[in-house]
């Protein structure tokens, strides 16, 4: 899929669980699961505010657009 989600190197980064930013933010861990696996199919705007908020980011940082596959590991975030 063209749209990679960075959840999991979020979480990594900023030393935080995905249980602790579901209480953060009100998204069930069970929706930020297949967030961070990148089996989701649709990302709320809403969901996406909550998750900017308290991973203290940009949208761009959680998601990247990569026309010929997923991001390389290696890639900046």
């Amino acid at each position: 899929m063209p749209v990679c989600l960075h959840l999991d190197r979020l979480l990594h980064k900023r030393r935080m669980s995905l249980a602790e930013l579901a209480d953060r933010t009100g998204v069930s861990a069970s929706d930020l699961a297949i967030l961070k696996s990148g089996d989701a199919r649709a990302l709320r705007f809403t969901t996406l505010e909550a998750l900017c908020r308290e991973l203290g980011c940009q949208p761009g940082d959680i998601l990247t657009y990569a026309p010929d596959g997923p991001t390389p590991p290696d890639a900046p975030a």
